[in-house]
């Protein structure tokens, strides 16, 4: 028999198995979408509750906190058009030592835009100077301005943890060398 932690489970959000669209998970809470089913909810909070907070919200009214938002141990950055109902949610679920800011920034999709682990963050080559200073005072990380198989949307082309990294298939190997070196993680490439 395998034991709980070493499972793979499987989760839809509704019809739509782009998990990362609808969830925001860290090694200190994770955020999910609410939505129509209960059951990506709770599979989240099966595998996760005992652990760390599984908090069900919407940002600016939408599901798709996945693209939101980017947070890690340290900090959560959500958009400026997140609701104070729901800032209020996010401060009151989450543990006191992870900060909360909302960003004044035009690329308020900040899921798409940035990615980051606990120590480093890659971000979208124009994003705002101001919200690249925020991310690195709340988030406690070195910001990289960057791209991903010549792409600006690095939260859509890569993820990474403080283990190691997906990157998008098209994405050289060079890239994919030089990005592995600055984030100090080994990356793989995610072939479909």
């Amino acid at each position: 028999r395998l034991r709980k932690s070493e499972m793979a489970v499987r989760v839809q959000f509704e019809n739509s198995s782009e998990v990362g669209v609808f969830s925001k998970l860290t090694n200190t809470y994770c955020l999910v979408g609410i939505g129509a089913s209960a059951s990506f909810y709770s599979t989240f909070e099966g595998e996760l509750g005992e652990s760390i907070p599984v908090v069900p919200i919407t940002i600016a009214g939408c599901r798709i906190v996945g693209r939101m938002c980017i947070g890690n141990r340290h900090g959560l950055l959500v958009p400026s058009s997140t609701t104070d109902h729901e800032l209020q949610h996010i401060r009151n679920a989450l543990p006191d030592e992870v900060q909360i800011r909302r960003v004044e920034e035009r690329l308020s999709a900040l899921g798409n835009v940035i990615s980051c682990n606990d120590y480093v963050a890659l971000a979208h080559p124009d994003l705002d100077r101001e919200t690249e200073e925020i991310l690195a005072d709340v988030m406690k990380v070195e910001v990289f301005r960057h791209t991903i198989a010549d792409n600006v949307l690095v939260g859509s082309y890569c993820v990474f943890s403080n283990q190691g990294g997906l990157v998008h298939p098209q994405t050289p190997v060079t890239d994919q060398d030089e990005l592995s070196s600055l984030l100090q993680v080994p990356l793989m490439v995610l072939n479909s």
